[in-house]
């Protein structure tokens, strides 16, 4: 089954083989972190790091790979600064390489770069008789002063979720199925127009003051991404599902295709937590940048139980798959 390594499994081989007594490291690999936070040498601020691989088709590629990359740093409570990108590309059926190939990606990284206000400083790129199709991994690297951890959530919290459930999922089932689906132009133009809206820089540094938590929901959904947040702070998140927002567009499509829009592809939400005394004033505060956000639900202690994600009074402990991974196995089956 493609997809995330378990929680179980990077626990048994690898997070005890990662673990450093550098007292520089303030976060290290763990189970629903995505970046790392190292203390400056000069003790003024912290530098938080994450890399992410990408391989979609070329024409969005460079530009969802900044994102994606980009919003794990973004959550962490420091804006994105510099980047840096590793593009294997594929050659054609006689082993020469297409220049316009990279300088296609290369423009996109570049055009997606400027946008957060980062900076690429590096990177390799190479061709790969082996690849069908474009495959990145790019390093974001940006500063804080003070770094919001995934697992920082707390009984009391409330949990703001912005934009809304199932984003680049909708753009994913649009684009890969919506012929099959019988989807009309209308609905998948619009969803396909929802990897525009990929990137979380613009709310998390609106959020970020008051956050204790933040989280950026990529495989899984949004149901994973609490899922995570509930597992790294060892609290229990509970969430009622009709406040979680879903557009319309996304509705059509997942009630076609038969799956969860809470549990496919969740690029373009944020998901944090924040003190009840502080909710209003994020949302106002999103508000007013024109940015979508809800209030879906509350932190609570375990009280005896595991950390949980508790949808509508049902607590979900395992982790969480992607409903589209098993639609393009099927498509891959009836080719």
């Amino acid at each position: 089954m493609p997809g995330k390594v378990s929680p179980d499994d990077l626990l048994a081989h690898v997070f005890e083989r990662t673990e450093t007594a550098d007292e520089t490291v303030l976060q290290g690999p763990a189970d629903g972190e995505d970046a790392a936070a190292i203390d400056w040498p000069d003790g003024e601020g912290t530098l938080v790091v994450s890399s992410d691989p990408i391989s979609l088709a070329a024409s969005a590629v460079g530009t969802l790979a900044v994102y994606v990359a980009s919003n794990d740093v973004a959550v962490s409570g420091a804006d994105p600064r510099w980047l840096t990108a590793v593009v294997l590309l594929p050659s054609d059926a006689d082993g020469s390489a297409d220049g316009s190939l990279l300088e296609g990606i290369a423009d996109d990284l570049h055009a997606a770069a400027g946008e957060i206000g980062a900076s690429i400083v590096g990177g390799h790129s190479e061709y790969v008789d082996q690849l069908e199709r474009p495959l990145l991994s790019l390093t974001a690297m940006g500063a804080t002063d003070r770094f919001v951890p995934t697992g920082g959530a707390e009984p009391g919290d409330a949990v703001i979720l912005t934009k809304a459930a199932g984003l680049e999922g909708s753009a994913v089932l649009a684009a890969d199925f919506g012929d099959d689906l019988g989807i009309d132009p209308e609905t998948r133009e619009r969803a396909e127009s929802f990897l525009d809206e990929i990137s979380v820089a613009p709310e998390a540094r609106l959020v970020r003051a008051d956050a204790t938590a933040m989280h950026d929901p990529t495989e899984g959904g949004v149901a994973a991404g609490l899922l995570e947040v509930a597992r790294a702070s060892e609290v229990r998140l509970e969430v009622d599902r009709e406040a979680v927002p879903v557009r319309e567009a996304t509705a059509t499509l997942c009630e076609a295709a038969g799956v969860d829009p809470l549990r496919i592809f969740g690029s373009g939400a944020l998901v944090a937590t924040v003190p009840g005394d502080a909710v209003d004033d994020r949302l106002e505060a999103l508000s007013d940048a024109g940015i979508e956000a809800a209030e879906i639900g509350t932190v609570r202690g375990l009280e005896g139980g595991d950390p949980a994600l508790v949808l509508d009074g049902e607590p979900i402990t395992g982790p969480i798959e992607d409903d589209l991974y098993p639609l393009w196995e099927r498509a891959d089956a009836d080719d």
